[in-house]
């Protein structure tokens, strides 16, 4: 099962962050946070992902074509630029494929633009600014149970993000952005191949645009974590994620 990692977006609340490198790029312990993201899915086996670039998309490639070179020894061909590496870790078993989706597409538009790449199977899907010590087992086993053609991870508190109801079936019966609640749109989503036909196009929002529609057809699930969560959003969060990463014991941290 293939994850797409939502890595696009300009991050304009990061300020001065953001003026030279994208926001996925922004290091915590010395790793960009989407590595972290990354290393939650490989925990639980899954190493094939979908990068969805469009700001500064060019610094995320090359930090992954330099990887081997700069982390591991290696041998490289100079003649063919094969690369091997002489060490067996986690990151050496990813797959990651590095697209393009456009400097302006919208969330549900950048998952629109990689179709070809997901195939006709579930997928995952997240944002690249956010980690969690989330159980992606117990995931895959509610969006299964629910049998629904979406799901969704809710989280506590954090009222600037999206408020979500559910009903005694399971379904989402409210998806609102930005409302005072105590459950809110974590991301970490898993989805059917069938809400790609649901996207109209680059400029279609994921969150007010596929959520939206899979709520009223009482479509989408919910998958309740009530562990830890920390989105990158501002620079005050970046500090708060690097103070829990350098306390030795950062709750993300389940590799």
């Amino acid at each position: 099962m293939k994850v797409v990692i939502l890595a696009g977006g300009y991050g304009t609340r990061m300020g001065e962050e953001t003026q030279t490198i994208p926001k996925p790029m922004i290091e915590v312990g010395g790793k960009p946070i989407i590595w972290h993201i990354m290393k939650i899915y490989s925990q639980y086996g899954f190493n094939e992902f979908i990068v969805c670039l469009g700001y500064k998309g060019k610094v995320i490639k090359e930090y992954f074509l330099d990887y081997a070179a700069r982390e591991y020894d290696c041998s490289i061909s100079l003649g063919t630029e094969q690369r091997q590496i002489h060490q067996i870790n986690d990151e050496s078993k990813w797959l990651i494929t590095l697209i393009d989706t456009g400097l302006n597409t919208q969330t549900g538009g950048r998952i629109k633009r990689v179709t070809n790449y997901i195939g006709n199977n579930t997928f995952m899907a997240t944002y690249g600014d956010g980690v969690a010590n989330i159980n992606i087992t117990k995931l895959l086993n509610t969006h299964r149970f629910g049998g629904k053609l979406g799901t969704l991870t809710g989280v506590s508190n954090q009222s600037r993000f999206g408020e979500i109801e559910v009903d005694e079936t399971g379904s989402v019966s409210v998806f609102e952005e930005k409302s005072n609640t105590t459950i809110i749109n974590g991301g970490f989503f898993v989805f059917q191949p069938a809400v790609l036909d649901l996207i109209t196009g680059d400029n279609d929002p994921l969150e007010i645009g596929l959520l939206k529609r899979l709520t009223a057809t009482a479509q989408l699930s919910l998958y309740e974590h009530d562990g830890f969560w920390g989105c990158m959003d501002s620079p005050k969060e970046v500090v708060g994620l690097n103070t829990l990463w350098n306390s030795g014991n950062p709750p993300w941290k389940i590799w």
